[in-house]
């Protein structure tokens, strides 16, 4: 058995906010998927853990020597509802490790079986969802964005109830913490401000160390998460990325995305879609995501406010409210730099010039008009770049419509190449094909997969995925059929599901 080096500073210092829990024993568990470039860079030996061992050990079977099992007490926003306990109902923080890099990550369970957070669920999880977010936080991880990662994946050989009888699962979850927007509602909105005390200073030690004892940390920390969720969301957007569920229980502290459950990838761009079949309202829509953010940072600030002021202090309490709103108030400028700073590479620009959003504006927004895939938009107007425009004008129906704006496009490239001598237009192209992806995570791709492994215990197609999603920047004639849009009145009544 490999050994892990935990070091758990979470059980450590914040006794109060978690309660220890076991993980169920799993009947017959099998290893599904073992990501072993994940645990190289956790300092693993992923050939110990490639078999049996890791079944025993990834399932919860046999967890390892250090490591101290507990459910996390969160509460948290659930489309617009607050909901004052949530916690960990069906996952597990094992522990933490110190990975090769000198970075403390934590090791999870996810589908590890009831907690005292658990409600009436059963605390388990199925194939399919867990495989979903193994995917999807791969793809993200390989196109650069800040992600939550699946380290293995265990079949648990025992069935779990949702719509029918579906095959159990758990995930290893890793990432740069599990803390979120909600641990600070659930003692803000108990008043427990020793325990809301302790989670910030412990929160700043572990993502803003600079912060620690200085005076005004808390709406310090509160600008540093905005600054991480205005650059993440950024980065979602210009992927093409819908969360699906973005509740402020998903949200984390660390700016790493969370929660793959009913995620996808736009195809057709619009920016009203909506993929979750929860999401009645389009509140979570892919346009609505900046808004959301700057809505879940609003209630991180209201759940800070406490440690802000000193007892009935009126005067402070308005002098807090006005900084933290301030903060709220700067978070839809640092969205709107850190968008216009991705389209500008995407575009293959490399100065700023004020015209520039406007263009990217109307880019999408010929995108949207005439139905257009936004993965192979972004990516065929490199091949534009290079001199070639027939493969984008070939996803427009009349290939005629870009032409006019590839004249504004084509004069704003011109105007930054004077006096950079003639192989601009081929190191344009180049810069352009290292952001705008070939590949992602097609929906429909995911669900072959996904059916292929619960249905029929067939693990090929994953294997085949997995190795495109590694490398999405890279045109290899082998993964032709992952960069294929799916047919249209598929993508129409896709619908995807929380995994609940």
């Amino acid at each position: 058995m490999s050994r892990i080096a935990f070091d758990n500073s979470y059980a450590r210092d914040l006794p109060g906010l978690y309660v220890a829990v076991q993980p169920a024993v799993a009947p017959a568990p099998t290893l599904l998927h073992l990501n072993r470039a994940l645990a190289d860079e956790l300092g693993l030996d992923a050939a110990a853990l490639d078999g049996p061992a890791g079944a025993e050990l990834f399932s919860g079977n046999a967890p390892p020597e250090g490591s101290e099992p507990l459910a996390q007490a969160y509460a948290g926003h659930q489309f617009g509802g607050f909901s004052p306990q949530l916690g960990d109902g069906r996952a597990l923080l094992l522990g933490e490790v110190i990975d090769v890099h000198g970075q403390r990550r934590d090791v999870a369970f996810k589908g590890s079986g009831r907690t005292p957070f658990s409600r009436s669920g059963d605390g388990k999880a199925a194939v399919g969802p867990m495989l979903r977010e193994l995917i999807v936080g791969e793809a993200m991880h390989a196109l650069g964005i800040p992600t939550t990662r699946a380290l293995a994946v265990v079949a648990t050989g025992d069935m779990v109830r949702r719509e029918g009888a579906l095959p159990g699962a758990v995930l290893t979850r890793v990432a740069a913490s599990h803390l979120r927007v909600g641990t600070f509602q659930y003692f803000a909105a108990r008043g427990e401000h020793d325990k809301l005390a302790r989670l910030a200073e412990y929160t700043m030690a572990r993502h803003d160390p600079a912060l620690a004892g200085t005076p005004g940390r808390h709406v310090a920390l509160l600008r540093a998460v905005a600054q991480r969720q205005a650059t993440l969301v950024a980065q979602w957007m210009n992927a093409g990325f819908i969360h699906g569920v973005m509740n402020t229980d998903n949200m984390t502290i660390s700016g790493e995305t969370i929660d793959y459950g009913p995620c996808a990838f736009l195809e057709a761009y619009h920016p009203d879609t909506v993929f979750s079949s929860i999401d009645h309202g389009g509140r979570y829509a892919y346009a609505n995501q900046p808004r959301i953010a700057r809505w879940n940072l609003a209630r991180l600030a209201e759940a800070l406010l406490p440690l802000m002021v000193d007892g009935e202090d009126e005067a402070a309490l308005q002098q807090a409210v006005a900084e933290v709103t301030a903060v709220i108030d700067a978070f839809p400028d640092g969205f709107a730099q850190a968008l216009l700073q991705g389209q500008r590479a995407k575009l293959g620009l490399q100065q700023a010039d004020p015209a520039d959003a406007a263009l990217a504006a109307d880019w999408l927004a010929l995108l949207q008009q005439h139905a257009v895939d936004f993965t192979l938009a972004w990516r065929r107007l490199a091949d534009a770049a290079a001199g070639d425009a027939n493969p984008l004008r070939a996803l427009f129906a009349e290939p005629t419509a870009p032409t006019a704006w590839l004249g504004r496009w084509r004069a704003r490239c011109t105007q930054e190449d004077e006096g950079e001598g003639s192989g601009n237009a081929s190191a344009r192209a180049a810069r352009m094909r290292r952001v705008n992806p070939w590949i992602i995570a097609r929906n429909h791709r995911v669900e072959e997969v996904l059916a292929a492994a619960s249905e029929r215990a067939d693990l090929l197609p994953l294997q085949g995925l997995l190795a495109a999603l590694a490398r999405p920047f890279d045109e290899n004639p082998a993964f032709v059929r992952y960069a294929e849009p799916a047919p249209a009145q598929l993508t129409a009544g896709y619908q995807t599901f929380c995994g609940t």
